[in-house]
């Protein structure tokens, strides 16, 4: 499923992943990888293993603060790419009907 939309200004970017950087540091970050869980697939992983994910992307104009990063394993954080969290709930949802019918017409 494609997306449209209209990417955040080159500033913009720039400046929330620098701010990225520096929350990568703070204590609040280490805290949140020291639960070692993946925000979107719950699943367990050693901290190393877990990579700061955006809920609203920072190229769709989301912001690096503790309200919009999360932990997120490496896979579920490329399979989201800049996608938001409604997009991947709507992609599920597609998906999962498209299996639905598909085994109800082999019967």
């Amino acid at each position: 499923m494609d997306y449209f939309f209209s990417p955040a200004s080159p500033e913009h970017q720039k400046r929330e992943k620098a701010k990225a950087r520096e929350l990568r540091q703070s204590q609040w970050w280490k805290q949140e990888l020291g639960k070692g869980q993946c925000y979107h697939c719950g699943e367990r992983f050693k901290p190393a293993d877990l990579t700061m994910d955006h809920l609203i992307p920072i190229a769709r104009g989301g912001k690096s603060n503790k309200n919009n990063c999360v932990p997120s394993c490496k896979e579920c954080n490329s399979k989201k790419g800049y996608k938001t969290r409604a997009e991947m709930a709507l992609e599920g949802l597609s998906q999962s009907s498209t299996s639905d019918s598909s085994g109800s017409e082999s019967e």
